[in-house]
């Protein structure tokens, strides 16, 4: 078994608050993505490149779990982007599909759009294991790594 299923692994099973977030390199901090394997869009048809922080829950039973996202500054609120469409929504793709949620709230600061948070819920181990998959696959595009809460 290699180290990244047995990170998925433990993931899949991990009951404590965690978080997926962006590994910093003494290059540089990564901070928008070269999208390969997955990807995230509000606007249908524009791949969002700020990389979020994802903080996850899960039920110490595994029935259901709770992953928030938070996206500062993303580039949907780019003015060069405003005639792509209006926020429908999170939608996460990959070769698998798309897993979607609605509940998207931005955030404003003295009138101006900050940052936008997202919560997807599961509400099934299995809803659980094909957000993984996708998660998984999005880490891996995008220099994130997992962090165990303290």
């Amino acid at each position: 078994m290699n180290v990244t299923m047995k990170l998925i692994g433990f993931l899949a099973y991990a009951a404590a608050v965690s978080a997926f977030a962006p590994i910093p390199s003494f290059s540089a901090s990564r901070q928008t993505t070269e999208l390969y394997g997955a990807v995230i869009q509000f606007v249908q048809g524009l791949d969002e490149k700020v990389v979020p922080d994802i903080k996850l829950t899960r039920a110490k039973d595994g029935s259901s779990g709770i992953a928030t996202f938070k996206f500062n500054n993303p580039n949907v609120f780019d003015a060069s982007t405003a005639k792509e469409g209006e926020i429908t929504g999170l939608y996460m793709i990959d070769d698998e599909g798309e897993i979607t949620t609605s509940d998207v709230n931005a955030n404003f600061s003295n009138g101006k759009p900050q940052s936008i948070e997202a919560t997807y819920v599961m509400i099934s181990p299995e809803q659980w294991d094909r957000f993984m998959r996708f998660m998984e696959r999005y880490a891996e595009s995008n220099g994130l790594g997992f962090n165990k809460a303290k």
